[in-house]
């Protein structure tokens, strides 16, 4: 009886924070995508954003539900108002959609897709799965995997 009435609460609250996401939103998505070093968007309104999040790929829009996501290494696209696309690659950090329509995106890296050579990428995924053979512990192991997987991910985001 306990976990029915556990569970109709959640259910009922999950509902109403959606619902009340999309009363806050004024249908307009804000954008702040800031590195370290640099602000790439601020205070931007856009169409949309698409990010590769932990959890998997997401599209985000006006109204969406308050999340914060975990990025992986992946391309981030952002839809600008006017239709055109700006595609950069990441190599991690943090999404946080607000209840006002307004996502904060901080990523560690970010580069204009554009800005990549084709053949460094396989070069440097090349080395990277060399590294990963020839680990001779845990540590060089887990360095060589985080490697192959950001140049693996470079590679499909530039095909």
């Amino acid at each position: 009886m306990f976990r029915s009435a556990a569970a109709t609460l959640v259910r009922a609250a999950a509902r109403s924070y959606a619902t009340e996401a999309a009363a806050a939103s004024s249908g307009k998505l804000t954008l702040n995508f800031v590195l370290p070093h640099q602000t790439l968007y601020k205070s931007k309104e856009v169409s949309q954003v698409n990010l590769s999040g932990a959890s998997g790929d997401m599209g985000i829009l006006a109204g969406h539900v308050p999340v914060i996501e975990e990025l992986k290494p992946g391309v981030l696209e952002i839809v600008e108002k006017d239709g055109k696309k700006n595609k950069f690659f990441v190599s991690g950090g943090f999404a946080a959609v607000h209840p006002d329509s307004s996502i904060n995106v901080t990523a560690i890296e970010a580069f204009s897709l554009e800005s990549f050579d084709k053949e460094a990428i396989r070069v440097g995924l090349d080395a990277a799965n060399a590294k990963l053979a020839s680990a001779k512990d845990a540590v060089e192991s887990a360095e060589a995997k985080i490697e192959v997987e950001v140049f693996t991910a470079l590679q499909n985001a530039t095909k």
